[in-house]
């Protein structure tokens, strides 16, 4: 499974896709598209988990952070659009998975592995 963690292409493309579908959710609520996301947040998540195994030795905090954001971003995304679906306000929820988003991001580019 080497070809997993040689680099971070596979999981930059997983939370690549995973953004876009979430803004089409978002947008255009379907079924459809809410579960194709969830197929991506587990592939997220594999992919994140198997760096997170080969890498963990050079920067433990950090890495461990970024973990964490992660984990929490996708749990916020996915609030965002249960609440969207039972009718309920998710501009808080929103504005934190962006926010969150955007710090990940940036610590996964920062960090060593980095792009």
């Amino acid at each position: 499974m080497d070809f997993l963690t040689s680099n971070t292409h596979l999981h930059i493309t997983t939370w690549a896709v995973a953004v876009i579908l979430f803004l089409v959710a978002v947008t255009k609520p379907s079924k459809g598209v809410h579960m194709a996301l969830r197929l991506f947040y587990v592939l997220i998540l594999i992919s994140g988990l198997l760096l997170f195994i080969q890498y963990n030795s050079v920067d433990p905090m950090m890495y461990g952070l970024k973990m964490l954001g992660g984990i929490l971003t996708i749990g916020l995304m996915e609030m965002t659009l249960v609440r969207k679906k039972k009718g309920k306000g998710t501009g808080g929820v929103l504005i934190g998975a962006i926010v969150l988003l955007l710090i990940t991001i940036y610590l996964g580019f920062d960090l060593p592995v980095g792009f």
